[in-house]
């Protein structure tokens, strides 16, 4: 299981995700450009110390992504997913790939994923936080495939 990021803009979210990334032992590839300098300090400050022990891949762009990542599933995270989270079923080796915050991912991108999942609101609702969104969709891929830590 690994987590993928697709042009972040927000550095904060990113030190988040590679803290849960850190904390559940799951990689995470950032797919540039970035919104934002890696080595930005509010990337430092949410992801704490926990950051630095965070298996972390940069990808210059997409195009490098694709040629350096083994042929995984590509599970997209989307508003526009077909399949809600609950019926979605994981496979141990998925890559849960998140789109930007302002923008997503773009069509090309979107094609890619082999499944496009979304997250069910409540009525009225756009769309969660990156990281939470990263935070729900890892943890019910964790808990299908048993991949929690003892």
């Amino acid at each position: 299981m690994q987590i993928a990021l697709h042009q972040p803009d927000i550095a904060g979210n990113v030190g988040t995700i590679l803290r849960l990334g850190a904390c559940f032992g799951v990689g995470v590839d950032i797919i540039g450009p970035c919104g934002f300098a890696f080595s930005d300090r509010a990337l430092k400050r949410a992801g704490m110390d926990y950051a630095g022990a965070a298996s972390v891949t940069h990808h210059v762009d997409w195009a490098s992504f694709r040629e350096t990542v083994p042929p995984k599933r590509l599970v997209l995270l989307t508003t526009a997913g077909g399949t809600r989270l609950p019926e979605a079923r994981f496979a141990d080796d998925d890559i849960l790939l998140f789109g930007s915050e302002s923008a997503g991912v773009p069509p090309a991108v979107h094609a890619a994923a082999d499944l496009r999942v979304r997250i069910p609101m409540q009525v009225g609702f756009r769309s969660l936080n990156i990281a939470v969104a990263a935070g729900i969709a890892l943890g019910e891929a964790l808990r299908q495939t048993g991949g929690f830590a003892a």
